[in-house]
């Protein structure tokens, strides 16, 4: 048994009813990952109603490329999830140490480079992309003025990554309740009282982000267990990037992957028109909030798979992957039902134009009503980063999913080139890649074997 006393924050993973204890996780990083998302969605609704669609178009057409900027970084705070949950679970405290002052250490430098980067060349991409000529200088404008904040995002995403390794997914939602709070009503300032437009809605979430990234500082340096954070004590520990390299890496590469496609099929969708487009956007937020939920259980996947792998708890792999993959179906079948179901009204919310409401639902009733599939797929891809491995499930993933689409797109698409032939390469590619996914746990668990006895001494 893990020799240390648990504060109220933290959760106890190795020991106990498993679907409760995922729950618990879940449920509070599923609502921090939903006002998160708010951020974007703030923006989209203000400049959407109160601004006209060619401002829509433009702050939802930047989201595919931010993702692509941004996923080899974010893909480094899920080894620190790993590679400190791991050390967590086995007790060590000097390894749990390292693993958080690295990962700070280069959620800031990263950060830096990330903005230095993303304000100079993000027009260009957007260009690139073929983003409408109506479109294009105000998508500029916001995303060179969002890639200032970047800093404070990856300070954020990493303080929040190493919070998680304990099972704390509490104090993340509080932070980001008050951020989000905040960033609606700048927004509302910004955007109607100060008619800054896009420009404004930018500045909200810079703002609100700082906000977050102090705040989980604090919360880090004030916390006195194994997460402790010492600014003085901020440097690379070449071991634990390592560690964190090996899982990250290839996460970060396969997400950046998955933007590419995206990115494609972005590209596809700007070529017809910009009704499309700012429908396009309007979906893209709302299936935003079904992914975030079911996104909750991929982190909770790789957590309790990590942290049990580092306490020596093998049924309990097993165990995880059941209990997530089964609450990620429910979550992701009811809220994609309930999107369908309720799709003009929900559209309706970021714009007022019929059009613009039509292409939206034409995108949502095939997204959103096979989300579930993903949620799947992320979770048993999910589990084979908490087993340790890495390279698998960033080649599945890229020639099942990425490549996949780029096929479909060139491939396919040809044959029948409608909106609807476009989404629905999204479906297909995510059996194909959580069904491979699936097989590779089941064969990875093999390394795993259980050994009831020595478990329960422990």
């Amino acid at each position: 048994m893990l020799h240390r006393a648990r504060r109220n924050y933290e959760l106890d993973m190795t020991h106990g009813r498993l679907i409760p204890k995922v729950a618990a996780f879940a449920v509070p990083l599923m609502l921090t990952s939903i006002l998160q998302l708010l951020y974007n969605a703030a923006d989209v609704i203000v400049v959407g109603r109160c601004t006209g669609k060619e401002a829509l178009a433009a702050v939802g057409s930047t989201a595919a490329l931010i993702n692509l900027i941004i996923n080899v970084f974010l893909g480094l705070s899920v080894g620190t999830n790993v590679v400190a949950a791991r050390y967590y679970g086995a007790g060590d405290y000097k390894g749990t140490q390292e693993t958080v002052h690295t990962s700070i250490f280069i959620s800031l430098i990263g950060g830096v480079a990330l903005g230095i980067f993303g304000f100079l060349f993000g027009g260009t991409f957007l260009k690139w992309m073929g983003s409408p000529e109506s479109v294009l200088p105000l998508a500029t404008q916001y995303i060179r003025i969002y890639f200032i904040g970047m800093p404070f995002n990856m300070l954020y995403n990493f303080g929040a990554a190493v919070l998680r390794a304990v099972g704390d997914t509490r104090r993340p939602l509080y932070f980001l309740t008050l951020s989000g709070l905040v960033n609606v009503a700048l927004n509302l300032l910004f955007v109607i009282v100060f008619r800054m437009g896009v420009a404004g809605v930018a500045l909200a979430t810079i703002i609100s982000q700082i906000i977050s990234a102090v705040l989980v500082v604090i919360c880090l340096i004030r916390t006195d267990g194994y997460v402790h954070l010492d600014l003085k004590k901020l440097r690379v520990n070449r071991d634990k990037l390592i560690a964190i390299s090996k899982i990250g890496l290839p996460a970060g590469f396969q997400g950046a992957c998955f933007s590419i496609s995206n990115v494609l099929i972005q590209s596809t969708v700007n070529s017809y028109g910009d009704i499309v487009v700012a429908g396009n956007s309007a979906s893209q937020n709302l299936e935003g909030f079904i992914y975030a939920s079911m996104n909750a259980f991929h982190q909770a996947a790789i957590t309790f798979v990590s942290t049990n792998v580092g306490a020596g708890k093998n049924s309990r792999i097993r165990k995880s992957l059941g209990a997530t993959a089964l609450l990620v179906t429910v979550v992701g079948a009811v809220l994609g039902g309930i999107a369908v179901a309720f799709m003009r009204p929900l559209v309706g919310i970021y714009s007022t134009e019929a059009e613009v409401i039509a292409a939206g639902m034409r995108r949502l009733r095939i997204i959103a009503g096979t989300y579930y599939i993903c949620g799947l797929m992320d979770v048993f891809c999910g589990v084979l980063r908490g087993m340790g491995a890495a390279m698998v499930p960033m080649f599945v993933s890229v020639m099942g999913a990425c490549a996949f689409r780029i096929f479909w797109i060139y491939a396919i698409l040809p044959l029948n080139p409608t909106l609807e032939m476009l989404y629905y390469s999204y479906p297909v590619s995510w059996i194909l890649t959580g069904g491979v996914h699936l097989i590779c746990c089941l064969v990875l668990m093999r390394r795993f074997p259980v050994n009831r006895e020595q478990e329960e001494l422990t």
